[in-house]
């Protein structure tokens, strides 16, 4: 899908489907052995949450582009990015502690972070580096962090953010011409990459979650008693 009209029914589609509400209570009543731990409702939350700014994200990128403002398109594509990669991060540390390589509580901490963690103290939880998180979501997506080091290149005011993005040159005259180049360098591809985060986005939020998070609730009723044992004390 190389249209932007056709993306944005795509994003219209999402938005549509976006989950309103997370029932903590019902969610007790259908499982109370699992459900009285707070990391699957935090993983729950956190799910949802980057469902909603994925969607505002890729959609205000659409806008962008099609309104012919591709710097700005850029800066929140690489943020759309780096939002799949918690979800993504999300997802593997699901499968790591059914699979013994991540203990449940260190997993639950994580949780805590990814969800409620701040850089500028606002909260009293220090928030996941987000290279971390990328070089982690790499290995399952091979490229990713590329991928995002290129839009962080347009992000930043260094060479391809400042000289690369408003110049050019003329050798024979020595001249540097200065004009507006996003357009140019970048339009043509876009939508490409909006539906790369978009397609990767779906098959982890619908696919990949919803399977290891049923696998998780299983390893928790299976393994309760063994977790109570281990709990930290409060």
């Amino acid at each position: 899908m190389s249209n932007p009209t056709a993306l944005t029914h795509a994003l219209e589609a999402l938005r549509s489907t976006l989950c309103r509400s997370v029932d903590g209570p019902s969610l007790y009543a259908r499982n109370p052995i699992v459900h009285k731990w707070k990391a699957p409702w935090r993983a729950l939350l956190l799910r949802e949450t980057v469902a909603w700014r994925i969607q505002d994200l890729l959609q205000q990128s659409n806008m962008l582009s099609m309104a012919g403002s591709m710097l700005g398109a850029r800066i929140l594509l690489r943020s759309a990015f780096e939002t799949l990669a918690v979800l993504i991060y999300l997802n593997q540390n699901l499968r790591s502690v059914v699979a013994g390589e991540l203990d449940f509580h260190i997993f639950s901490e994580k949780t805590t972070n990814l969800l409620l963690g701040s850089r500028d103290k606002s909260t009293p939880f220090e928030s996941i580096n987000i290279l971390t998180i990328l070089k982690k979501a790499d290995k399952r997506y091979p490229g990713l962090e590329e991928i995002y080091g290129n839009l962080s290149e347009s992000a930043h005011p260094n060479c391809e953010g400042m000289l690369l993005g408003y110049s050019k040159s003329d050798m024979e005259e020595r001249v540097i011409l200065f004009e507006n180049k996003w357009n140019e360098k970048y339009r043509n591809g876009h939508v490409q990459m909006l539906m790369l985060c978009l397609g990767s986005f779906e098959h982890e939020y619908n696919d990949e979650f919803t399977n290891a998070f049923e696998i998780l609730e299983k390893w928790i009723e299976s393994n309760d008693c063994t977790l109570e044992a281990s709990k930290p004390n409060e």
